[in-house]
């Protein structure tokens, strides 16, 4: 499907572009390079053993053959793929001051953005219960707009959350080593697998999005939830001190089968929530994470 490009979504591309250009700027100078850039390494030739050499990189065979020691060298793929999987089901769709879903839409414009600037390709799928919409990736400042619009204008048709077929969906489309980002809240099931098994082949980034009140609901008397996704209410006494801390105590529960599941995968994650601002934390996030990130393939 085409969306179109109205005055109002043009509106909301500027604004974003507007806003984050300091932080595309800044992973431009530094994150986005050290994080993004040499993911894919080709070979180029062998060479004699110079001191300060990297000794993970020595040639045994060739070295052998010579007498001497030999390494191979390296050099940058000039371009890179960079793939956004954006969750739009029910749980997403809610969030103060701004939802969920909006929160993850921006910054993975932001990230289009910083690869654009990259003459990288972008691509995105977004999804819920089913696959609903799928830019395939190209490259090209013109592309990555198409990108951030679909993002913009996107309404998705169902409420329910499949993220383990959207994870499928990507591992089927992506025939080359990828950088995978995933925005969502992972509230789902049966997604562990499939993570594992794109992550095993891709560079994958879980950027996780909550709300601070599902996290520690305030004391507030009771309350009638309606879940996102379904039909079902439930009435809850919020104000409670005994509900609430078994709320917190469920939810760090969950965070924390959630985080060992992306440790279990050799998946990075990034925490945010939708309050403040994401763009510190974003940076930082980038800049420490593990430089097997640049590891020089064999």
């Amino acid at each position: 499907m085409t969306y179109p490009i109205t005055p109002a979504i043009l509106k909301q591309v500027k604004s974003i572009a507007i806003r984050t250009r300091g932080l595309v700027d800044a992973l431009l100078g530094g994150e986005y390079r050290s994080v993004f850039r040499g993911q894919g390494m080709e070979f180029l030739e062998v060479r004699a053993y110079e001191a300060g050499d990297d000794y993970r990189v020595i040639d045994w065979n060739v070295s052998a053959r010579l007498g001497e020691p030999h390494v191979k060298t390296f050099t940058e793929e000039r371009e890179l793929t960079l793939f956004l999987v954006v969750d739009h089901s029910g749980s997403t769709d809610v969030g103060a001051p701004v939802t969920k879903v909006a929160r993850a839409v921006e910054i993975a414009a932001v990230l289009a953005l910083a690869a654009v600037r990259q003459q990288d390709r972008v691509g995105a799928l977004l999804f819920t219960d089913r696959i609903e919409h799928v830019v395939p990736p190209a490259k090209g400042r013109r592309h990555a707009l198409r990108v951030i619009r679909d993002l913009l204008a996107f309404s998705p048709v169902g409420r329910g959350t499949d993220l383990a077929a959207g994870l499928d969906y990507a591992a089927r489309l992506l025939h080359h080593r990828s950088i995978v980002v995933i925005l969502s809240d992972f509230v789902a099931e049966g997604w562990e697998r499939p993570l594992a098994r794109l992550a095993a082949k891709h560079d994958v980034l879980a950027i996780t999005i909550d709300d601070p009140r599902e996290v520690s609901p305030v004391a507030s008397g009771w309350i009638t939830f309606s879940d996102p996704e379904g039909e079902a209410e439930s009435l809850v006494d919020l104000g409670d001190a005994r509900v609430r801390a078994a709320w917190r105590t469920e939810a760090a529960r969950m965070a924390e089968t959630r985080s060992r599941a992306f440790r279990v995968s050799g998946v990075d994650h990034l925490a945010l929530d939708t309050t403040g601002d994401y763009s510190t934390a974003l940076r930082r996030a980038f800049a420490r994470r593990p430089r097997r990130r640049g590891r020089v393939a064999r």
